[in-house]
């Protein structure tokens, strides 16, 4: 195999990679093997023929495609490594030369890791983030607290108002006729909501228990029934009981209750000292956020477009893995959603470019501050990594292998870039 290299604008590079015609050859006879099958050779059972006769009568183009692939699955990765480059995306594949007794050439076209221009990134003045917990923010706590121990209480000499849960019959039909989904019996609908479509809540104020009503609304023109959307319905509604949220009284019992304390002071003060915890750790991570952000924006970086869709494609396929393990596939979620997976890509790319820019940036201060994590610190950090997953270290540094262990000592330097430029950082 022999190589060529030639660098293009936008930190994009060609390589010409030239495969022995005897190497093609053999995979010729390998792509046979897997498809022998498929040929119908007149005097031979099916897969019996020689490669000769299906030759002969289908021409070895027919297998050509295979072959390249096998060829390609032999020699990229080590033309790749040859080459020196930090390639940082798929490689476009063009075949050059394809020919019975010729070696085999075809051409690479790869992004290779830009160049990062540090601007500014030690001393930066930003605007240090709040980390104050005020007596409005203790309130809002203890209220959330309060619904949380609230009550249902059933109401029945009053109508419907809003906020009241209330619990329904409902059908609803379109053009006269019921659809899928449209049916529920002893429904739990809070007032108020909005978990109904259009109008549908609202409409229900001021109806009593008993009371059966028609409720006219217009699905989305975005619904995810695609039958439905934009389409007026109508539902037939009974309300069959209709039910307030109590709050107990905030006192020195409620306290008593909710918490180790005896009073609602001790309980407040209390909670003021957990929200200033809980406000101080936010406000540290978006103090890190802003110095990082304004680091990054300093900088200068031409990201070729392979790499953005490299990440972009990772993005999408981490989304749609989460998606898989809470039992709704990424299809159902672009229906549900009402856009394409064309778009949904669209719209992670300036996310996609912020995380790259954003990890050259910080690899590149790592190169310049010359900061080294030794074996000592990733064995360290492997071993966390094996006590949050109850697994032996040993067992996690095998997975990882060699590659990962690499990678979690770039990970910890490249935190180290981080807790060094806000360490430098002006915080006003």
């Amino acid at each position: 195999m022999s190589l060529q290299v030639e660098n293009l604008e936008k930190n994009m590079a060609k390589l010409t990679i030239e495969v022995p015609a005897e190497q093609f050859d053999a995979a010729v006879k390998t792509a046979f093997e897997r498809n022998k099958y498929r040929f119908n050779v007149p005097g031979f059972r099916r897969g019996k023929a020689p490669l000769a006769m299906v030759e002969k009568m289908y021409g070895l183009e027919v297998l050509y495609e295979d072959a390249a692939n096998i060829v390609l699955d032999q020699t990229y990765p080590g033309a790749a490594d040859e080459s020196g480059l930090e390639i940082v995306s798929s490689p476009k594949i063009e075949v050059v030369q394809l020919e019975k007794g010729k070696n085999f050439i075809y051409t690479a076209a790869v992004a290779v890791k830009p160049e990062v221009t540090l601007g500014e990134y030690k001393g930066i003045e930003v605007e240090k983030a709040s980390a104050e917990v005020t007596e409005e923010d203790v309130e809002a706590e203890l209220k959330k607290v309060q619904n949380q121990n609230s009550r249902l209480v059933t109401v029945e000499d009053r109508p419907v108002a809003d906020g009241d849960q209330t619990v329904i019959d409902f059908e609803g039909s379109v053009d006269g006729e019921a659809f899928e989904g449209g049916k529920g019996e002893d429904y739990n609908l809070t007032i108020g909501s909005h978990s109904f479509i259009d109008t549908f809540e609202e409409q229900l104020i001021g109806k009593n228990i008993g009371d059966e009503c028609e409720v006219n609304v217009t699905f989305p023109e975005n619904y995810q029934a695609k039958e439905l959307a934009g389409k007026p319905a109508v539902f037939k509604v009974k309300i069959k009981e209709i039910k307030v949220k109590e709050l107990p009284e905030l006192d020195d019992e409620f306290a008593g209750e909710v918490s180790e304390f005896e009073t609602l002071e001790e309980y407040k003060a209390d909670l003021k000292a957990k929200l200033s915890e809980t406000k101080g750790r936010q406000a540290a991570a978006e103090n890190e956020n802003r110095v990082v952000a304004r680091a990054v924006a300093n900088a200068s970086i031409d990201i070729p477009e392979p790499m953005l869709e490299s990440e972009t494609r990772a993005m999408v396929n981490d989304y749609a893995r989460r998606l898989q393990s809470q039992g709704l596939s990424f299809d159902q979620y672009l229906q549900y959603m009402g856009t394409t997976a064309e778009d949904f890509q669209k719209q992670l790319n300036p996310q996609a470019e912020q995380r790259i820019r954003t990890r050259l940036v910080l690899e590149a201060i790592v190169k310049a501050e010359n900061i080294r994590i030794e074996d000592e610190a990733v064995e360290k950090e492997i071993a966390a990594m094996a006590a949050n997953y109850k697994m032996e270290p040993d067992k996690v540094k095998e997975q990882l292998g060699e590659k990962g262990f690499e990678q979690v000592r770039e990970d910890l330097a490249v935190q180290e870039a981080v807790d060094f430029i806000v360490a430098e950082a002006k915080l006003v």
